[in-house]
């Protein structure tokens, strides 16, 4: 996998700018999630994070410029966000070029070169409530063979919490997502620490994050 070493001048820049995608949400929650990786991310070299369903890009362009020791895997699974994902990275070192990847595959059949227990972290944010429960069985299931030994899975969304879901934005959210496709809408807590378990791997904690979302940090154990 390819490192983005690109000089950043104006004939280069251009029409990269113009292929960004910019999601007010992403901009919006980068800073608060970024403050929660500053809390689990080692100051030790050499570390690799893996994100899957970069979105954008916003997001790694935001957190690799904070963790120099840190090298980021983003990936997409459609063209207009692997090349708004490389606009937005360009010129970051620690950066890979992004990768096509289908969560609901098994990682020995991804572009590039995977290795079982390659990873310190893997992150995802905004995946689960608006994909079918099989992004995050796949999610789970490649996060408990490519995180090393306590390497630490990252989720960010809004999730409901023993079969209770709250405030009441939250609820008619839900349901809006429902109306677009039955098979999305916000996961129970309780259902994905199953997943996680059948997995190798054990939610750590769970992070109130502001517009009623959470961060869990979930970490391999086996």
């Amino acid at each position: 996998m390819n490192i983005i070493h690109c000089a950043a001048t104006h004939r280069a820049s251009s029409p990269m700018a113009s292929k960004k995608l910019i999601y007010p949400a992403a901009d919006r929650n980068k800073e608060p999630i970024l403050s929660v990786l500053r809390q689990y991310i080692r100051r030790g070299s050499n570390q690799t994070l893996l994100e899957i369903s970069s979105g954008s890009g916003q997001h790694t362009a935001h957190f690799a410029p904070h963790f120099p020791q840190v090298t980021f895997y983003p990936s997409e699974c459609e063209d207009r966000l692997l090349e708004s994902i490389s606009a937005h990275c360009h010129g970051l070192s620690n950066v890979a070029e992004p990768v096509r990847i289908d969560i609901t595959t098994e990682f020995r059949t991804w572009p590039g070169e995977f290795h079982e227990k390659s990873f310190d972290y893997i992150y995802n944010a905004n995946l689960m409530h608006i994909s079918p429960i099989a992004c995050s069985e796949g999610l789970f299931r490649n996060a408990g063979k490519l995180l090393k030994h306590n390497g630490i899975l990252f989720t960010y969304g809004p999730y409901a919490v023993n079969g209770k879901l709250y405030p009441e934005s939250n609820v008619r959210f839900d349901q809006n997502l429902k109306a677009q496709d039955p098979r999305w809408g916000v996961r129970d807590i309780e259902n994905l620490r199953n997943l996680a378990q059948m997995n190798g791997i054990q939610l750590f904690e769970c992070i109130e994050m502001p517009a009623n979302n959470k961060t869990l940090i979930w970490q391999k154990f086996e």
